[in-house]
């Protein structure tokens, strides 16, 4: 039978993801606008978002964490354009991001000694293949085949290379061992549901000692450049940004951070991601009609939850439009580089009782197509 109770919140999208519950854009503090970024003002609200990244993170305090343009996409090639080249690099990809990534250092950077390990969506390469000699460019979660990594084992600590880590679908919803990562990136419209078009880039000594000691062989944009004159630009990790950011997303992103806060910090909000994955796990245990493409739990996601159906591709477009007309689900087809499927988003910003009403439309729904 046709349920009769949708879902509070109808938003599943994997980015930009819900806006947390209870959010108004009317509360947010916005003092800053109509204010250059350069002002007093300007740089301390910027400096205040630093420096809530850093304590609700639990990001050491030798790291530095910089605000950039272009959401986590401008902070990956900025990382790969301004350290890439130094050393041969191993690249893990098991997904559509991880795969860019792999395309950009070999056709457009060009570098030699580049080792390629990927998987098929679904799978994890072997990790333990990375050689702690080279640099090592990945993805925690691979945001489009629901597949993460368990943990930082597989990374030495007495490693010479520079870990590379894409965490954007990771971040506030998984533990980041940062002693392993010497350079991650992530943006705000992911677990905290904030806005897009800007990215985060968190630097570990090794990586800033790269940044003063090595020059790339090829030029730079001005919105790459994080050195001058062979020194690391401090002020960009200080809340002097690059170019102009968007001081409404920024209280936006800072209000986003507040509510972590209030949720407990870091530890509650990983547990929240945690319990709803549980509530479509429940659901699968249940139906021989749809399974996770994920199919080793130690690495399936929590946020960028994958699933395969036993439907005809045809069928599963027909299926997520039928939830959609029914304003119960909007935003869940697989990426389009993905095996066909749904794609549904457990981070923090999604209540469960959400994804409670959520799962008897997805059996309604499949059963009308099938």
């Amino acid at each position: 039978m046709k349920p009769l109770y949708p879902p509070a919140n109808p938003n599943f999208s994997s980015g930009p993801c819900a806006k947390r519950p209870g959010y108004d854009v009317a509360k947010l503090k916005l003092d800053t606008l109509g204010r250059s970024h350069r002002s007093s003002l300007g740089k301390a609200t910027l400096k205040e978002a630093i420096e809530l990244t850093r304590e609700i993170l639990q990001i050491p305090s030798d790291y530095r964490i910089g605000i950039v343009p272009a959401s986590d996409t401008g902070a990956m090639e900025m990382a790969m354009w301004s350290l890439l080249g130094e050393r041969p690099v191993d690249v893990f990809s098991w997904e559509s991001f991880g795969a860019g990534w792999l395309t950009d250092i070999t056709k457009q950077l060009k570098l030699d000694g580049v080792t390629s390990y990927s998987a098929d969506y679904g799978q994890l390469p072997d990790l333990s293949q990375y050689n702690g000699a080279n640099d090592c460019i990945f993805t925690w979660n691979g945001t489009t085949s629901g597949v993460c990594v368990p943990d930082g084992e597989w990374i030495a600590d007495d490693r010479a290379g520079l870990t590379i880590c894409d965490a954007t679908s990771a971040v506030f919803a998984m533990a980041m061992p940062w002693q392993k990562l010497d350079v991650t990136t992530f943006s705000w419209q992911k677990v905290l549901g904030g806005e897009g078009a800007h990215g985060i880039i968190i630097l570990s000594p090794k990586a800033v000692a790269r940044l003063e000691s090595y020059t790339p062989a090829w030029p730079l944009p001005k919105i790459f450049r994080l050195t001058k004159g062979g020194k690391l630009i401090e002020g960009i990790f200080e809340g002097a940004t690059i170019n102009t950011p968007s001081m409404l997303c920024v209280a936006d992103y800072i209000d986003a951070l507040r509510w972590v806060e209030s949720l407990g910090g870091l530890e509650a909000c990983i547990a929240k991601s945690k319990s709803n994955l549980v509530v479509l796990e429940n659901f699968v245990a249940q139906h021989d009609w749809i399974d996770f493409l994920a199919s080793d739990a130690a690495c399936r996601s929590n946020t960028s939850v994958c699933l395969s159906l036993s439907l005809e591709a045809a069928q599963v477009k027909q299926m997520i439009k039928l939830l959609d007309s029914e304003g119960v689900a909007y935003d869940i087809g697989a990426y389009r580089d993905a095996p066909s499927g749904l794609r549904i988003w457990c981070g923090a910003t999604v209540e469960s009782q959400d994804l409670e009403a959520l799962v008897p439309w997805l059996n309604w729904a499949y059963h009308q197509v099938a």
